[in-house]
């Protein structure tokens, strides 16, 4: 089928960066955090390569990957879609941090 690509399903955490421009999980007034669902789009820009690693949604907010999961063509409009991928990766312990959500 043309126009057809591969949608994953990535649930990330929104991320913020704290004075020294350290990646850090963006809470919530009592320090808590929710973990949300993206998915790659027919335009999203750059490659998945690990969890841990940074995307930036349509809302430019910034997201580290906790996880992946495969997502049937078909499915894809259950899921918002991510703007692009960068390079930049966040640390192991604030993916084990958030993981503890899933």
């Amino acid at each position: 089928m043309k126009g057809k690509y591969e949608v994953s399903q990535y649930i990330g955490v929104p991320l913020e960066t704290d004075d020294s421009g350290n990646y850090q999980i963006k809470t919530d007034e009592q320090g808590d955090f929710k973990l949300h669902s993206w998915r790659t789009g027919k335009h999203t820009k750059g490659k998945f390569k690990k969890i841990g690693q940074i995307f930036i949604t349509e809302n430019n907010l910034m997201v580290a990957i906790v996880k992946v999961h495969p997502v049937a063509f078909k499915d894809r409009h259950e899921f918002t879609p991510l703007q692009r991928f960068t390079s930049e990766m966040v640390n192991d312990e604030l993916i084990k941090r958030a993981a503890e959500k899933l």
